[in-house]
């Protein structure tokens, strides 16, 4: 059918691209097929719908009829949310890493009719521009080059499937890695973190998350001076700079300077869900007010403006409004003297606003030049500038919401707000997860325990490793929150699900399910990319399972899990932050056992004080008598003292003395 057919799909993404005059089809065996029967290749264009770049490729080339046609006439075009398929994201940036090229979006793949990659690359101009060829001479060199030379092509289509094949390849290794080692990884981190304005690298700088939370774990666990320094010059440096929306909350995607201070304007649900975990854990050792009022603000933001109907997470909000980069987001001098009147020098003068601006001639609201709190009225003030500001920018035209909601990154949002709610004594913040955790377990969870990826409009795609361990682990987050053992069995129930249909028998679990559609290859990673990887996140899972329930299964899971993996440092250890991080915690959990009522004032007090501490290997138990505990527990058998409360902090097999007072609990877990 010679037309465009994604006005039938209900991804966002997509149907910005249905009144192209480009002939889109939607990934699948029927768009696969037709390549085959015309013996096309297949032209794959991988976005999402906050991309900026997806959007500048779209109205320069795949708006352009005169592109259009070329596009229709030698290939079957075929458009992919990378969101909504991550899993047909992974094979083909993977393939274009293979190629020796910067992977990211738009991804711009040629692949044969059967869906093998041949060549590829991201963004291409309408013209030759920047050394960069123009997309109708890429369109017609590749076709030409496809009918021409089969063996080059066949050649390059095998080197690349073995490629894929390997790095889809666990590697194991025969020596343990040992606390002393994360340590020695957390201070070559530490010592790549620009030491002037935080982060890693240079331009462009994205947060991070997972690596700095090493860091973290590399202060708490070792007292690595260098490491708590880095990250909290880091979180500074983001919070009072630019990719911090200083008006409506959240940060954006990643800074396009090392300052911090220019975002790529889209906000994304996985950023801001790591970055308020992080913060909690920084907030939970410094008291800063600074990262309290980012947390509550973030918080604020994602409850504002990314709740979908029901409770579950919106995903991402566009970087452009009225087809123009930051619009919504900047600000002019005029502006600001017009709405904050009298107030409006104070404003300027904490926030960066110029005559020429600090962006194209606007300005992005900052305090990198004052970072420091103000006196108590003069941040009132500057709180009542904001929300005039703020009510301003409402009536502007919004950038656009994708409100597709995804289950990982669903997952992600929830545990940060469990947390999050239990350091800041915010019921209403645990009610917002365990709200988004029925919508995922209701809606997108159909029947036997299967996880669907994707929502929007009752379409569904099935859900992927990252789905099942990214709400596994919020899962494990509500029960220690709540003490409701129905979110425990949900967790070891999907962890039964992974075993049937994601296992590897050579080790570790593949990125889809044996029983889904089949690709050119089940890919395997450890290695975070944007999100954690799920194969990282699943050993925190397994081992707070056993840590929970004392069950030898998931303890052999555990040990099978780590082994699978522990080659990969010495591939490259800066993309396994999250696989990292659960080992410190399957090597160390401080598990923390109050025998008592939870609603009792007591029991909460001594909750209050382990919520205060910082500890990223804290597991907390409430029970009536110890006798409830695992076997395994090395707090079986502890009494209570009286009729008070009683804490035990046990690391390995060794618990404290009992503990009925909350400084003196909160001493103990100093120490720990």
């Amino acid at each position: 059918m010679a037309s465009n057919q994604l006005a039938a799909e209900t991804s966002p993404y997509l149907l910005q691209h249905k009144d192209n005059p480009v002939h889109w089809r939607a990934w699948g065996a029927a768009a696969l097929a037709e390549a085959q029967a015309t013996d096309k290749p297949v032209l794959l264009s991988v976005g999402y719908a906050a991309c900026h770049w997806c959007h500048v490729m779209a109205a320069e080339s795949f708006e352009n009829p005169e592109i259009a046609a070329v596009m229709n006439e030698l290939y079957v075009p075929i458009k992919v949310d990378r969101e909504e398929r991550p899993d047909i994201d992974a094979i083909y940036q993977q393939a274009l890493a293979l190629m020796g090229e910067q992977g990211g979006w738009p991804l711009t793949m040629f692949l044969t009719p059967k869906g093998e990659p041949f060549w590829g690359g991201t963004y291409f101009p309408p013209a030759q521009r920047w050394g960069r060829p123009g997309f109708p001479d890429v369109l017609r060199g590749v076709a030409a080059h496809y009918r021409r030379e089969p063996d080059k092509i066949a050649r390059n289509v095998t080197a690349l499937a073995n490629g894929l094949a390997q790095s889809s390849t666990a590697r194991s290794a025969e020596d343990a890695i040992t606390p002393a080692l994360l340590d020695q990884i957390a201070e070559r981190l530490a010592q790549a973190v620009d030491p002037v304005h935080g982060g890693f690298g240079q331009a462009p700088k994205f947060p991070n998350p997972s690596n700095l939370e090493l860091l973290w774990r590399g202060w708490t666990r070792a007292r690595l001076d260098l490491c708590r320094d880095r990250v909290l010059l880091t979180l500074d440096a983001m919070c009072q700079g630019g990719i911090y929306d200083h008006i409506g909350g959240g940060f954006a995607r990643y800074s396009t300077d090392e300052q911090w201070l220019v975002p790529h304007f889209e906000k994304m649900l996985y950023d801001n869900a790591q970055l308020v975990s992080l913060l909690t854990a920084a907030w939970q050792e410094t008291k800063s007010s600074l990262y309290a009022a980012r947390i509550d603000e973030t918080i604020g933001w994602v409850l504002r403006e990314m709740r979908a109907p029901d409770g579950g997470f919106s995903s991402t909000i566009d970087a452009d409004a009225e087809h123009e980069e930051g619009k919504f987001t900047v600000w002019t001098e005029a502006e600001i003297d017009r709405l904050l009147g009298p107030d409006a020098g104070l404003f300027k003068a904490h926030y960066d606003v110029t005559t020429a601006g600090n962006w194209e001639g606007k300005t992005i609201l900052n305090r990198r030049n004052r970072p420091g709190f103000a006196h108590p009225e003069v941040e009132a003030t500057l709180a009542r500038c904001r929300a005039v500001l703020f009510a301003a920018r409402e009536q502007r035209v919004h950038p656009g919401l994708d409100d597709k909601v995804l289950a990982d990154w669903n997952g992600l949002m929830i545990t940060a707000l469990a947390e999050a709610s239990l350091a800041f004594d915010r019921p209403d913040w645990l009610a917002a997860a365990a709200e988004a955790w029925r919508f995922v377990t209701t809606r997108m969870m159909p029947a036997d325990d299967r996880l669907h990826h994707s929502w929007r409009g009752g379409r569904h795609h099935p859900g992927t490793l990252d789905d099942y361990v990214d709400m596994a682990r919020a899962g494990l987050a509500l029960h220690e929150a709540t003490g409701d053992d129905a979110y425990l069995a949900q967790v070891e129930r999907w962890v039964a699900v992974l075993d049937r249909h994601f296992g590897d028998p050579a080790g570790g679990y593949f990125f889809t399910a044996d029983d889904t559609e089949a690709l050119i290859v089940r890919t395997k990673s450890v290695a975070d990319n944007a999100v954690p990887a799920g194969n990282g996140t699943l050993v925190h899972v397994l081992a707070r399972l056993w840590a929970s329930t004392g069950r030898a299964e998931h303890r052999r899971a555990l040990d099978r899990q780590i082994a699978a993996f522990a080659g990969e440092l010495e591939r490259n250890f800066y993309p396994l932050g999250t696989y990292l991080n659960g080992l410190d915690f399957a090597m160390r959990p401080v598990q923390i056992t109050i025998v008592g009522a939870r609603d009792a004032e007591d029991a909460k007090a001594l909750l209050a004080a382990v919520h205060e501490t910082s500890l990223p290997n804290r597991l907390v138990q409430v029970v009536a008598d110890t006798g409830s505990l695992p076997a395994t527990h090395p707090a079986i058998g502890k009494a209570r003292l009286g009729r008070a409360a009683t804490a035990y902090v046990c690391i390995g097999e060794t618990c404290s003395l009992p503990i009925t007072e909350p400084a003196a609990l909160a001493a103990a877990l100093a120490g720990v």
